[in-house]
């Protein structure tokens, strides 16, 4: 792009951006949670509350109401992974333009729905945005359409900038910095220009994730660098190369970069439904998890940030993921790897260690065990945390109290698949009884069954995931003799839980059964 155009040019193009025909002035709200425990102010930029869920519909836009009827007429294409997408669809019919959207064959499903209601024509192809955009723009000479570029087009960037306009008009008073999500650089471009010309001590720090920072490693290099992959989790962000003059933009006027993991922006997902009651997605909360990482690293108190919840596009089908990594991202939930004797008793004994470990009694939010040796047993642990840092103590503790104890908090092999693949059949597990219980979600449930127990009946399975209600589900695998089936009915009738007999479920005979 051969266009270099200064912060001031950018100022006028940003306030003679033409984006209130179809976006609003969304809130920038206190995050009153959030604040309280990071001890600095933190401002939401809801751009999660425009018409398609997204700011991209602002550089859309701007770009298309710049068009020529003619242009207009002939009809305009862009790839995008889905917000931007939504953006051009909902612009064109506003225009009465045709739209053709090339979408990457990785785009949730709810973003392909989105941009189909709008009127958008979609095109499936590649498995992320850099393919989709090559196949645009052939497209695009084929059928004679224009282009509108999610990111890399000063127009575009413009209407993104009207974001800042805002924020620094909805608020008047000291801002120390405003975090923004960085894919292709358009919206940090848009905001940086106009922080910058305006009120340049306010600092921008742009964020990518860890596995799509292709931003900060071209800035590294001074030259655009193009990513041979790219990480799919946050795939609003999910860019391979830069535009030219986002890239310029960024690398002149950003004054820091920050990349943060997948466990991280689910912590974040999490902190801004707390505050706000509403569900981003990936993308929308890079802003969060950055803000929480820079006052960890800087330990700064008082200062006031604002951060942009720049989409929430969510596929409903990845919320259970997020909820299972929120925890471990805020380091709220440690795992283990416990390895305790196979003996009558020891299982007890580790339970009470759990509830008298150092800083007070931790719930368990997860067990996994399965009878596998005659000497030892290795169980799967997760236990809630007091803070950060907290798992490598505990697993200390555990094994002075002879428990050897490996910790799993950070282990990603552990996390994604191993916690779900505890269990298989076991030649040890004779006279194997299979239940499902429903235990009332409280402290003592679990030590009033494990007292409750004859001491000849062996536990030989047992797995529980706090899933959040008030409740517990858990499944309990009992050595019990045939000749004491009649003791065993007073035990469950005396311990007076929901129970289901699943002794004689094909899926456990398939699965669990010697």
């Amino acid at each position: 792009m051969k266009q270099h155009l200064t912060p001031a040019d950018y100022l006028k193009k940003i306030l003679n951006a033409k984006v209130y025909d179809v976006a609003v002035e969304s809130a920038l709200e206190p995050a009153r949670n959030l604040s309280r425990r990071l001890h600095n102010k933190v401002l939401l930029k809801r751009e999660d509350q425009q018409a398609v869920f997204s700011f991209k519909l602002r550089g859309a836009y701007n770009k298309m109401a710049q068009l020529t009827a003619e242009q207009l007429k002939r009809g305009v294409i862009c790839a995008s992974a889905g917000n931007h997408a939504q953006g051009v669809a909902m612009s064109a019919h506003r225009l009465g333009a045709r739209a053709v959207i090339v979408m990457p064959t990785t785009t949730p499903q709810v973003k392909i729905d989105g941009v189909k209601s709008l009127g958008g024509e979609v095109v499936l192809h590649g498995d992320s945005y850099s393919d989709a955009y090559l196949h645009a723009v052939e497209l695009e000479k084929q059928q004679g359409l224009t282009f509108v570029h999610p990111f890399d087009d000063p127009d575009v960037i413009a209407g993104q900038g009207t974001i800042a306009m805002e924020i620094l008009r909805q608020h008047q008073g000291p801002l120390d910095a405003v975090f923004v999500a960085i894919g292709g650089g358009g919206l940090v471009s848009g905001v940086a220009n106009y922080i910058k010309a305006v009120r340049p001590e306010i600092k921008v720090i742009g964020v990518q994730m860890n596995d799509s920072d292709a931003m900060m490693q071209s800035v590294a290099a001074r030259k655009r660098v193009n990513l041979p992959d790219v990480g799919l989790f946050s795939d609003g962000t999910a860019v391979k190369l830069v535009g030219e003059e986002t890239f310029r933009v960024a690398r002149e006027l950003v004054d820091e970069f920050m990349t943060v993991d997948t466990d991280a922006v689910c912590a974040a997902i999490k902190d801004v439904f707390i505050d706000t009651r509403s569900i981003v997605e990936p993308a929308g909360a890079l802003a969060v998890a950055a803000i929480k990482q820079y006052v960890a690293e800087k330990k700064t108190r008082g200062e006031t940030y604002a951060a942009i919840l720049c989409g929430a596009n969510m596929n409903f089908d990845r919320l259970r993921f997020v909820a299972e990594r929120a925890e471990v991202g805020e380091e709220r939930e440690a795992l283990f790897a416990v390895t305790i004797p196979e003996e009558r008793g020891s299982f007890k004994r580790f339970c009470e260690l759990i509830g008298a470990l150092p800083g007070g009694p931790r719930n368990v939010t997860e067990f996994n065990y399965r009878i596998s040796g005659a000497a030892q047993a290795h169980v799967f642990v997760g236990l809630t945390t007091h803070g950060k840092g907290e798992s490598a103590k505990i697993a200390a503790n555990f094994s002075r109290h002879g428990f050897d104890a490996l910790d799993l908090t950070h282990d990603e092999l552990a996390k994604e698949h191993i916690r779900h693949m505890v269990g298989g059949r076991s030649s040890l597990a004779s006279d194997e009884r299979l239940l499902r219980f429903v235990f009332p979600e409280r402290p003592g449930a679990l030590m009033k069954f494990l007292s409750f127990l004859r001491p000849g009946w062996n536990i030989t399975l047992f797995h529980y995931r706090n899933q959040g209600a008030d409740y517990g589900r858990i499944l309990v695998g009992l050595q019990v003799p045939k000749a004491d089936n009649k003791a065993f009915k007073e035990f469950l009738d005396t311990l007076g839980y929901p129970h289901v007999e699943e002794t004689g479920n094909p899926v456990y005979r398939l699965f669990l059964q010697a």
